[in-house]
C-alpha cells in the first residue's frame, strides 16, 4: 500500500529521456469525461425523459470545421438510461447554451421562448422602421416621452432627498444652538486674589469647568456611617454575653465493666 504514495522514482545513471519515442495520437481523439445533462430532453427511440442534472460518463470530441469566432465547439456522446441509444449534443458559444443534435429532443422551456419573442419583436420593429418613416418618427416620439417621464420621476426623488437633507441639517443646527445656550449659562469660578481678570485670555471661557468639594476637618467614623438598623444589631450583640459551655467529664468505663487495675509497687534500690 505504501508504493502508491511514492513520489520519487529511481532513474539509472545511463537514462536518456531523448531516446523515449513520442506518442502521437489521432487529431480528433475522443476523451471520456464525467458530466451532467445540461438540459432536460426526451429520447427519440424509447421516449424516456432525461432530466437536467443527470450524470453520465460521456465521450467528448472537438467538432471539425465548426467554430464561433475562434471558439471551439465540442460534441458529447451519452447513452439513454433506458434503451442505451446514443444521444449527442453540442456546445453553443453564441447563446452560451447547448443544442441537441441527434437521438433526443429538448423539452419545452418557456423562459427561452420569452427571450426569443423579445428578440423577434426588436427585429420586427427595426424592419418596420426601415420601411415606414412615419412609424419610425412615432416610435422616436414614444421613446422621448418615456425618457421624459423617467427623468421627471428621478427629479421628484432627488427633490425629496434634498428636502430630507435640509430638514436634517436644520435639526442639527437647532440642537447645536441649544447646547451652546445651555453651556453659556455655566458661571466661571472667580480669579484668585493676586491676579486680575484682565490678565486671563478670552479663550479660557471655552475650558471645561471642574467643581471640587471641600472635605470636612474631622473625618467621619465608620460606625457613624452605618445605617440605624445595623448599629442596633451590633449594640444588641455586644450587650448579650454568652456563657461558656461546661466541659463534659469522660465516664469511668473501667469501673462499669468491672476491670481492676493492679498497682505496681515501688522497687527498692
Amino acid at each position: 500500500m505504501s508504493e502508491r504514495k511514492v513520489l520519487n522514482k529511481y532513474f539509472p545513471p545511463d537514462f536518456d529521456p531523448s531516446l523515449i519515442p513520442r506518442r502521437r495520437g489521432p487529431k480528433n481523439s475522443q476523451q471520456v469525461v464525467r458530466l451532467m445533462a445540461p438540459f432536460s430532453m426526451r429520447c427519440n427511440t424509447c421516449g424516456e425523459y432525461i432530466y437536467k442534472g443527470k450524470k453520465f460518463n460521456a465521450r467528448k470530441e472537438t467538432v471539425d470545421g465548426e467554430d464561433y469566432y475562434g471558439i471551439k465547439i465540442f460534441r458529447f456522446y451519452i447513452k439513454c438510461t433506458l434503451c442505451s441509444a446514443e444521444i449527442t449534443f453540442k456546445t453553443d458559444p453564441k447563446n452560451t447554451d447547448y443544442t441537441a443534435e441527434h437521438g433526443a429532443s429538448r423539452n419545452f422551456e418557456p423562459w427561452r421562448d420569452e427571450k426569443q419573442v423579445e428578440e423577434d419583436d426588436r427585429l420586427a420593429r427595426l424592419e418596420e422602421e426601415e420601411n415606414n418613416p412615419m412609424k419610425a418618427l412615432e416610435n422616436r416620439t414614444v421613446d422621448a416621452k418615456r425618457e421624459m417621464d423617467i427623468l421627471d420621476a428621478l427629479q421628484d426623488i432627488q427633490d425629496l432627498e434634498t428636502e430630507e437633507d435640509q430638514r436634517r441639517r436644520e435639526e442639527e443646527e437647532a440642537d447645536e444652538k441649544l447646547v451652546r445656550e445651555v453651556f453659556s449659562k455655566v458661571s466661571m469660578p472667580a480669579p484668585p486674589a493676586g491676579q486680575s481678570s484682565s490678565s486671563q485670555p478670552e479663550a479660557s471661557t471655552s475650558q471645561p469647568v471642574t467643581l471640587k468639594r471641600k472635605a470636612g476637618e474631622i473625618e467621619p467614623d465608620l460606625y457613624s456611617l452605618l445605617p440605624e438598623s445595623t448599629r442596633e444589631l451590633i449594640d444588641s450583640k455586644a450587650t448579650t454575653s454568652v456563657a461558656p459551655l461546661a466541659k463534659k467529664s469522660k465516664p469511668d468505663l473501667k469501673s462499669k465493666l468491672g476491670i481492676k487495675v493492679a498497682k505496681k509497687g515501688k522497687v527498692a534500690v
